[in-house]
């Protein structure tokens, strides 16, 4: 056989086992992801009145609240459909609703607005929200933002999605709501894409209202590495903006809850932030929030921050304690982190976090 032949042979066998490991390290890997308890048929099927949350306890009216979705279906120039967060609107939309707070929906053009739904991250309070007649009711035909009489509201929320990148900047009537509702204390809230809204907004004083505030929301790093070409498809980086209208931009870890709060002027950076965005919303309005149940989506995001600050030991440690209280984990989101560190080349971490979720697993298989 010729030198080259044999290269070739080799370099085919090489390709042919990286391949087949490829392939069984994927099944491997599915593996650690136990079956959920309950199934995605019974979940699409939920509604409000199952949720004792919304149906048990319930708070006297205090109020509305405005909540503000984006008009955009396209990404710029391209042909990339977005819209609003589905899941940012629904669960501060129940939040609020919760906490005794009639939610209105407005959008920069008013009516049918455009939605994305990410079905692997809709939980049971999402699917619910899309059977709540009456909620549906209010997407469909949310307010023109021009038809708004700011004087209605008690506090005002700005619904991410990357569509508000392009409509939220340099609408005049978030800005004047915006302007109006800092200067009078009422609450301002945004979470990931939503604090676009905010960034030409400039006080009675001439000032921007950004300067020196302390704000969060989706940050460079998480765009783009979803979009490595989102420089030329945003008008701007989110981040970058924020920064250069004054403001101190509090960035947290990469797709892990982070929320500032700087006065009456409340972000989150990223869809995992929303819980506690509604939440310190409701605080700022001067109540304490209504029990809820922790999400295992809430607990997975502790677990994967303690484990950035404290290490592989004390994560470990907090799984444990979840688990000897039978408190829910969403192991799909450790998962989910393990590859993200890998496609980072972090295999320290990846490795880490795949044996956190294999712990959870060996203590899930005891019960």
């Amino acid at each position: 056989m010729s030198k080259k032949k044999s290269i070739i042979k080799w370099s085919l066998i090489v390709i042919a086992g990286l391949l087949v490991s490829t392939v069984s390290f994927g099944f491997w890997f599915m593996s650690l992801l136990p079956a959920p308890t309950v199934s995605k048929e019974e979940m699409l099927q939920t509604v409000k009145s199952e949720l004792p949350y919304l149906s048990e306890n319930i708070i006297p009216s205090r109020g509305k609240i405005l909540a503000v979705v984006t008009s955009t279906a396209v990404m710029g120039a391209t042909d990339k459909s977005t819209g609003f967060e589905l899941t940012e609107l629904s669960r501060t939309y129940y939040v609020f609703e919760a906490n005794g707070y009639e939610v209105v929906v407005a959008s920069p053009m008013g009516g049918q607005p455009p939605v994305v739904i990410d079905t692997d991250d809709m939980k049971k309070y999402d699917y619910a929200f899309l059977n709540d007649k009456i909620a549906q009711e209010k997407v469909s035909n949310s307010i023109a933002l021009k038809d708004v009489n700011p004087a209605d509201y008690e506090a005002v929320f700005f619904v991410g999605g990357k569509g508000a990148m392009f409509d939220f900047p340099e609408n005049e009537h978030i800005q004047s709501l915006v302007r109006d509702y800092y200067e009078t204390g009422k609450v301002i809230g945004a979470v990931c894409h939503g604090p676009a809204a905010l960034v030409n907004v400039t006080l009675s004083n001439g000032q921007p209202l950004l300067a020196n505030k302390a704000v969060s929301s989706f940050t460079n790093e998480e765009e783009l590495f979803l979009i490595p070409d989102a420089e030329d498809i945003f008008p701007f980086l989110l981040q970058d903006e924020l920064m250069a209208k004054g403001a101190r931009f509090n960035e947290g870890l990469l797709y892990l809850n982070k929320v500032s709060q700087d006065g009456n002027l409340v972000t989150g950076q990223n869809p995992w932030s929303t819980w506690e965005v509604a939440e310190s919303i409701i605080k700022q309005l001067g109540n304490e929030p209504k029990e809820r149940e922790i999400t295992a989506e809430e607990y997975s995001i502790k677990i994967l921050g303690t484990y950035e600050s404290d290490g592989y030991d004390v994560a470990r440690n907090m799984i444990t304690n979840y688990s000897s209280n039978d408190l829910p984990i969403d192991r799909e989101l450790l998962a989910v982190h393990s590859i993200l560190a890998t496609v980072q080349l972090n295999l320290v971490k990846s490795t880490n976090l795949i044996r956190l979720l294999r712990y959870s697993n060996t203590l899930l298989s005891g019960k």
